[in-house]
C-alpha cells in the first residue's frame, strides 16, 4: 500500500501520468502519425507559454483565490515592452526585455494584490474587473498597432532551436525556451516545498484564520502573491510574442479557462491548500495532448472548448467529491474519539 501511495503521489500525480500515458497510447493506435517526434516537438512547444501561466495560477489556486487576470497581464507587459522599444528605438537585449516587462507585470500584480488584501474582496471578482481595466489601459495609453518585427534581440531568439531534426514526417524543431521554462517549474517547486514563503501559502490555502493565528503574514504574504503572478504572466506574454514572433495586442485573453482547467487537473485543489508542480505540468501537458488530438481526428476547433469545459468540471467534481469523504471520514474518526475519551473519563 506504501508503494502504490508513493506512485499516485500527493496530488494524484501518478494517476495523471497514467491516465496521459494512456491516452497517448490510444491516439497513437487510432491515429499512427499522432506518436511522431513532430507531434511530440509540436505539443511542447504549444505547451511553453501555458506551463509559464499554470505556474502563476497554481500559486494563487494554493492560497485559495483564482486569478482570471494573468492573460491580461501578460499581453499588457509584452506587448507594453515591445512598443516601448521599438518606438524609441533601442534594443536593451533580450534580458533586458525581460527586465521591462516582468517590472511592468510585477506592478499590474501589486495592483491585484494591494486591493485583495487591503479590503478583503473576493479574487475571481477582483481578477475579473482588473482583467478589463489593464486590457483598456493598453489600447488606450499604448496602442492597438499589431507588430510584425520585433527588436534584434527578440527576433534572433525567435529562430533559437534547441533540437532541429529532419524526419519523413518533415522538420521536427523543440525551440530552446523550453530551458528556461523548466528552470521556472524547478524554481516554484523548490519555492513551494522548501521556503517559509512556500509552507505559508499551503496554510492560507488550507485555513486563513489559523495560518494568520500562527502568525503568518497572510496580507503580505496575499500581495506578494499577485507580485509573482504578474511577473509570471510577464514572462509568459514576451515568451508568446517570441515565439508567434509579432506582437498582437489581441492575443492571449480568452485562453484562461485552458490554463485553470489544466491546473485543476494536475491536482491542485480550487478549494486550497493543495497542489503541485509536477501535476500542474502534467495537468498542461494532458490539456494540450487533447486538444491536438481532437484537431488530428477532425474535431471542429469550437468544440475544444467545450472539452476544457468538460474536463474543469469534472476536475471541480472530483475534488467536491473528494472533500465530502474526507469530511465524513474526519467527522467519525471526531466521534469515536469523543466516545472513547468519554469511556475514559467513566471509568476513572
Amino acid at each position: 500500500m506504501d508503494v502504490i501511495r508513493r506512485l499516485r503521489g500527493s496530488n494524484n500525480e501518478g494517476v495523471l501520468a497514467l491516465v496521459l500515458v494512456g491516452f497517448i497510447v490510444a491516439m497513437s493506435i487510432a491515429n499512427p502519425t499522432f506518436f511522431t517526434l513532430n507531434t511530440g516537438f509540436s505539443i511542447l512547444r504549444s505547451s511553453i507559454v501555458p506551463v509559464i501561466f499554470a505556474l502563476g495560477v497554481l500559486i494563487v489556486v494554493v492560497t485559495g483565490g483564482i486569478d482570471v487576470s494573468f492573460a491580461a497581464i501578460a499581453i499588457f507587459a509584452g506587448y507594453a515592452t515591445v512598443s516601448f522599444c521599438l518606438n524609441m528605438g533601442f534594443d536593451p537585449g533580450i534580458l533586458g526585455i525581460f527586465a521591462i516587462a516582468v517590472g511592468v507585470g510585477s506592478l499590474l500584480g501589486l495592483i491585484n494584490g494591494i486591493v485583495i488584501a487591503r479590503f478583503n474582496l473576493p479574487t475571481l471578482i477582483v481578477t475579473l474587473g482588473t482583467q478589463g481595466v489593464f486590457f483598456g489601459a493598453m489600447y488606450t495609453y499604448v496602442g492597438a498597432q499589431y507588430y510584425a518585427e520585433l527588436p534584434g534581440s527578440m527576433a534572433a531568439l525567435a529562430t533559437s532551436n534547441l533540437l532541429d531534426v529532419t524526419t519523413s514526417a518533415g522538420r521536427a524543431y523543440l525551440h530552446v525556451l523550453v530551458v528556461p521554462v523548466l528552470l521556472l517549474c524547478v524554481l516554484v517547486a523548490w519555492v513551494l516545498k522548501r521556503t517559509m514563503f512556500g509552507r505559508s501559502l499551503y496554510a492560507i490555502g488550507g485555513d486563513i484564520e489559523a495560518a494568520r493565528r500562527a502568525g503568518f503574514l497572510v496580507k503580505r504574504t496575499q500581495v506578494w502573491v499577485y507580485v509573482m503572478v504578474g511577473a509570471l504572466a510577464a514572462v509568459a506574454g514576451i515568451v508568446h510574442i517570441v515565439l508567434s514572433r509579432s506582437a498582437n495586442p489581441r492575443d492571449l485573453v480568452g485562453g484562461e479557462l485552458d490554463i485553470i482547467a489544466a491546473v485543476v487537473l494536475g491536482g491542485a485543489s480550487i478549494f486550497g491548500g493543495r497542489g503541485s508542480v509536477i501535476g500542474t505540468v502534467l495537468g498542461v501537458l494532458l490539456v494540450q495532448v487533447i486538444k491536438n488530438s481532437l484537431l488530428l481526428v477532425g474535431v471542429p476547433s469550437a468544440w475544444l472548448r467545450t472539452a476544457v469545459g468538460i474536463l474543469l468540471v469534472l476536475g471541480v467534481g472530483i475534488q467536491a467529491v473528494a472533500a465530502r469523504r474526507d469530511s465524513r471520514q474526519k467527522r467519525v474518526i471526531d466521534e469515536v474519539d469523543a466516545e472513547q475519551k468519554h469511556e475514559e473519563k467513566v471509568e476513572s
